[in-house]
């Protein structure tokens, strides 16, 4: 999730020349507005992804421990409306059912990731393996193979064990580094002779700046100006060793990939013609994915990121910057742990100059950028705070990666759009134009020489969505969370997204406007076969099945009212 940012009004006629522009990309060029129909290379994989504290459910049961998400949700007013992932999509035990939706959309692979605390209860190997835990983990690879979808799996999707929060204070604490590789070790050792494909962590962006910085996100600390920079320091430690452990230890015999997900949000200059804003903008962005990304590439942080770090903890006084150095040794020990980079990607901002003040009190994460966010009000926004559409951002993205880090081996790791609606809605016809034009874009940067290899849907199933709760929903399956059953129902973008798979890429603009006509049509008999769902027990549930859509309350209104005036004519 992205912070609360606040929003303004802006507009720019034309793209911007970037600070680290490639040869090959035209950055001046406006890109907006034009869809090209192609189809993506032989062998580009296409999947859908979830987690494990979003989707498992089952929080206490069959040894697992507590992770800190647990422990934060159960604390009043941290989500909204007091929602838990406690029992959650229930996938601890929809194993086969969640896999056959899966089968139908015809994923080529699956990313979710592995509950640390469902495996070690006190996130401490030395002290109990959770063998009940293992088993659920060989069920659901074993089932994916036996499928032919190919796992893609996480290791730390923020559901730290609860324990090691208490008592080392989490990613506070160096002692985290050895503590996770002997967990991602266990990991190597019990599923890597299947599991090819690893992911040592999921936006690390959100562990430190949500978890750490604003405690919007569990553990909840607010330790302003120095919790984010401390986390992230230890994180990419924590990563590198990690990599270490499976090059020198496991990738000989098992012979797979071990990379990290990283959150990146486009940064545009507001002003084309200002050279602060510009310079902005690129600091927006190294301040997000060049955070992670530069020194598990380079060595170390962005000189961008010292630069203005160093100078505001001066302005305060301090001895030291509040950023944490590298040691040479352990710069070149980061250097190039990443087989290859996870992108997750959402929405962009446009970016301007903004001068923060620099005294004790105001220090932070977001002051030290001096910049300020801001949106355009056309753009596409489905109820969410901060998910805007604006897909040509996702192409100009990935042009950065390839420039600024070699063209790396990319695979889109989260990409997708929320809803935030009181009833239910399987038509989600903003969610296929989002998938259309994003996936779109990321054609359109394989043909500008970008790495990418795959793409993952965000996400398979509605789910608990961290400080959100059950209000925002990503899914391409619509879950009915207040059913014990947890029932699963396609969207419309079920369909749609299906045909893009069995086509790979868009072959004409007739073929794909007839994939949204028959995905609508089919969704319309899909909401009528949610409203006659026997389970469904909840009358306020049943009200918002019945009457989907304004439109449709209209329609019911209308012909109330003209039943009315035939009766009065009688």
């Amino acid at each position: 999730m992205l912070p609360r940012c606040a929003v303004g009004v802006c507009h720019v006629l034309m793209l911007v020349l970037c600070v680290s522009a490639a040869e090959d990309f035209d950055w001046t060029k406006n890109h907006h507005g034009s869809f090209y129909y192609g189809t993506f290379p032989a062998g580009f994989s296409w999947g859908a992804g979830g987690s494990a504290y979003q989707t498992e459910g089952a929080w206490d049961k069959d040894g697992k421990g507590l992770s800190i998400w647990d422990v934060f949700s159960h604390k009043k007013g941290k989500i909204q409306q007091n929602d838990t992932g406690d029992f959650s999509c229930e996938g601890y035990y929809k194993v086969k059912d969640d896999v056959s939706l899966m089968k139908e959309l015809r994923l080529n692979h699956y990313r979710f990731s592995i509950s640390w605390p469902r495996l070690l209860p006190t996130g401490i190997k030395s002290d109990h393996v959770n063998e009940k835990g293992i088993q659920y983990y060989d069920h659901l690879i074993n089932h994916l193979l036996e499928n032919k979808i190919t796992p893609i799996v996480t290791l730390y999707h923020w559901d730290l064990p609860q324990v090691l929060q208490e008592k080392y204070g989490g990613w506070q604490n160096i002692s985290m580094v050895n503590y996770f590789n002997e967990f991602a070790n266990l990991c190597f050792e019990r599923f890597g002779d299947r599991v090819k494909y690893w992911i040592t962590f999921n936006n690390p962006w959100s562990v430190a700046v949500e978890g750490y910085e604003t405690g919007e996100h569990a553990p909840g600390l607010r330790l302003r100006g120095t919790g984010a920079y401390r986390a992230a320091h230890h994180i990419i430690k924590a990563h590198a060793k990690v990599w270490h452990t499976y090059d020198t230890q496991w990738r000989g015999k098992q012979k797979g990939l071990v990379g990290i997900a990283l959150s990146g949000e486009w940064g545009e200059p507001v002003d084309i013609s200002n050279q602060k804003d510009i310079e902005a903008a690129e600091r927006y962005v190294q301040f997000h994915l060049g955070w992670f990304a530069t020194p598990i590439f380079h060595g170390d942080y962005p000189q961008v990121m010292k630069d203005f770090i160093g100078r505001k903890s001066v302005q305060q006084g301090l001895g030291t910057s509040r950023l944490p150095t590298f040691s040479p040794q352990e710069k070149s020990y980061i250097k190039g742990t990443c087989d290859f980079l996870g992108i997750g990607h959402f929405t962009t901002r446009y970016i301007t100059q903004k001068n923060n003040p620099s005294g004790r009190s105001s220090s932070n994460y977001f002051s030290d950028r001096d910049l300020a966010e801001l949106v355009d009000p056309r753009w596409p926004d489905p109820g969410s705070e901060w998910l805007y559409a604006v897909p040509w951002g996702f192409r100009r993205l990935l042009n950065f990666v390839k420039t600024q880090y070699g063209n790396p081996m990319i695979y889109v790791t989260e990409n997708g759009v929320s809803e935030k609606m009181l009833c239910t809605e399987l038509c989600d016809e903003w969610r296929i134009q989002y998938y259309k034009d994003y996936i779109n874009e990321m054609l359109k940067a394989i043909k500008d020489g970008v790495n990418v290899k795959g793409y993952t849907a965000w996400s398979l199933l509605d789910k608990f969505e961290w400080d959100e709760g059950f209000s925002e929903r990503f899914g391409l399956y619509y879950v009915d969370f207040r059913n014990k059953n947890k029932p699963r129902y396609p969207k419309a973008s079920v369909q749609f997204y299906k045909r893009i798979i069995s086509s790979n890429g868009f072959p004409n603009q007739r073929e794909v406007e007839n994939w949204r006509r028959k995905a609508v049509e089919t969704c319309s008999s899909s909401n009528q076969l949610l409203a006659a769902d026997p389970l469904t027990s909840h009358m306020e549930m049943v009200t918002e099945i019945v009457v989907p859509t304004v439109c449709t309350l209209s329609i019911l209104l209308s012909a109330i009212f003209l039943m009315f005036l035939l009766r009065r004519r009688n």
